[in-house]
């Protein structure tokens, strides 16, 4: 006998052996059983969530006479009579379905009432089932509607689609409605796992995860898919093998990805993309994986704990959530949503990858401010070409624009420009540099800062372990304790996750060589490695701007052409 697939040998026969549409089962069954019965059912859904099989096992119910041919209508069809043995083999008279897909005119259309004038041959009602109804033309389906409206008592219409909206609201007002939903990745994952063992197939949890996700709610996709990967792994499934074949990508990366990401470590996205391409894994398939896994993190940060604890992927959610503010969970969310329809627009969709993941680090972190961008100069009229810029080389600093401002030509007085198209100010000769945050040096400062140099370049902290160290400041410290007591304060709340307080607190005891706990509290931290490195980036700054300014060249300049300036943010440190 040749093989038969899964989606067909697994196909309910009964309304008992249905999973997933309890809803429509039980007002079919209580329907049948009172015997209150419609004339035209109208089923609708997405693919392969047993839209047909309704449909057959409803004809079943109708025409079923009993093992012993003495039945009537049931909500329990017996499989054994005429009636279902042959509408299950698809060769039952009485039963008749008509694809819209292929056939859609007025002529199949005039052929099926043509039926209808006869009464039924071996059964009790004649059914006839239209499949991808949507798909009638607008001229079939008006010459349906009178059948449809008034059949004869023993002619039952079942019509499915895919499509409701495309439905003529004159058909759908003369039909039972009933909305078959895609089914939960639990009920497809045990759908599996009986079937599976039913089979004799050896399967691990995260294959049948993996298969159950990647149906979409389509019992039939499942048992498809589960075929091919069967076929694939050549009679064993295990996650490799599944994987391999959805060509999806592993949770590792999607974790890494999203650490690095709250972490503000391009190099690390960058690196993980490359990764990706080298390994041909799809650019898609991580957006959507990124997003499964947003998406239990936003439900851990809402609601902690109401994740399920069987999933393995529950963990890593659980441990990401407590290192990304939900805010920027939210955000990233949105981003790699909406990404995946990015990726079509570029020949490269690893490039267009690397975009979609950077676009979160063009935001500002939660609990930082955006550093000011200095506003674009004033376009100047359109005159006679002025001197070129000059550019002047210097051993401390690069190189400013010196640009000499063009006399005004006399014009009638503009109105004021507003504050946010003003011009920027040229550099006066004793301006103050920009309001950068300044740190107050101390020797605890001192010491936790050579502390945090060195465990970062031995590697022993980084991507938020290391964030946080860099953004905190110590401000207590009793080393006579045993173990020893260190304090530190940082803003950041996400930085103050117990996850990230414990591993710096086990980098700095390997440091030090000692038992260390670590207190971590909120506060703003006015001596931390941060604040120092800024510190230091404006003073370099502040001492480039000084040596142009006190240049006797750009003096001689700046002299000679009157309205010359120096361009603000044209000067930086060597």
């Amino acid at each position: 006998m040749s093989y038969v697939v899964l989606a067909r040998k697994y196909r309910p026969r009964s309304f008992d052996q249905m999973v997933g549409q309890e809803h429509v089962v039980r007002a079919l069954s209580n329907a049948l059983e009172t015997q209150r019965l419609h004339h035209a059912y109208l089923f609708t859904g997405t693919r392969g969530i047993g839209k047909t099989t309704v449909s057959r096992i409803l004809a079943k119910s109708l025409n079923c006479t009993g093992a012993d041919g003495q039945g009537g209508i049931t909500a329990h069809p017996c499989g054994v009579c005429q009636a279902c043995t042959e509408i299950d083999a698809d060769r039952y008279i009485d039963y008749i379905e008509l694809d819209a897909a292929s056939n859609r005119g007025i002529d199949e259309v005039r052929d099926l009432i043509e039926r209808a004038a006869y009464k039924p041959g071996v059964g009790r009602f004649k059914v006839f089932m239209i499949d991808e109804a949507h798909q009638l033309t607008k001229e079939a389906f008006n010459s349906l509607l009178k059948t449809l409206e008034e059949p004869p008592e023993y002619l039952k219409f079942v019509l499915a689609t895919t499509d409701p909206e495309k439905m003529l609201p004159t058909v759908l007002s003369r039909c039972l409605q009933f909305n078959l939903r895609p089914m939960a990745p639990d009920t497809v994952h045990a759908y599996l796992e009986q079937v599976l063992g039913a089979e004799g197939v050896a399967v691990d949890e995260d294959s049948l995860r993996l298969l159950a996700r990647a149906a979409r709610g389509s019992m039939r996709d499942a048992l498809s898919l589960t075929d091919q990967a069967i076929a694939y792994g050549g009679g064993k499934l295990d996650a490799a093998v599944v994987r391999a074949m959805l060509g999806s990508v592993d949770r590792t990366h999607a974790n890494t990805l999203v650490e690095a990401l709250a972490g503000r470590e391009g190099a690390t996205v960058l690196a993980t993309v490359d990764a990706l391409r080298t390994q041909g894994l799809s650019a898609a398939g991580t957006l959507e994986e990124m997003a499964r896994l947003l998406q239990q993190m936003a439900v851990e940060q809402a609601v902690p704990g109401a994740l399920d604890p069987r999933d393995p992927d529950a963990a890593d959610a659980q441990r990401l959530a407590a290192v990304l503010p939900p805010d920027e969970t939210q955000l990233l969310y949105s981003i790699v949503l909406h990404g995946r329809d990015e990726l079509q627009l570029m020949s490269d969709e690893y490039g267009a990858l690397t975009m979609v993941l950077l676009r979160l680090l063009a935001f500002p972190a939660a609990g930082s401010a955006a550093a000011p961008r200095p506003a674009p100069p004033r376009a100047a009229p359109l005159r006679a070409p002025a001197p070129p810029a000059i550019k002047l080389p210097v051993a401390a600093a690069a190189a400013p624009v010196v640009a000499p401002r063009p006399a005004p030509a006399p014009a009638p007085v503009a109105p004021a420009r507003p504050a946010a198209m003003a011009e920027p100010p040229a550099l006066a000769p004793h301006a103050t540099p920009p309001a950068t945050p300044s740190a107050a040096p101390s020797p605890q400062g001192d010491r936790w800062q050579a502390l945090v140099r060195q465990m970062a370049d031995k590697g022993s902290i980084g991507a938020l372990v290391r964030e946080l160290a860099w953004q905190a400041a110590l401000v207590a410290l009793d080393e006579s304790a045993v173990p020893q007591r260190w304090q530190i304060v940082v803003e950041r709340e996400s930085l103050r996750a117990q996850g990230l307080q414990d591993k710096l607190a086990a980098a700095l005891a390997a440091e030090i060589g000692s038992a260390v706990v670590l207190e971590v509290a909120a506060g703003t931290a006015e001596d931390s490695p941060a604040r120092r490195d800024a510190a230091e980036r404006a003073r370099r700054q502040a001492e480039a701007e000084a040596i142009i300014r006190d240049d006797p060249v750009v003096q001689a300049l700046m002299g000679q052409f009157k309205t010359a300036r120096i361009v603000p943010g044209s000067i930086k440190p060597a």
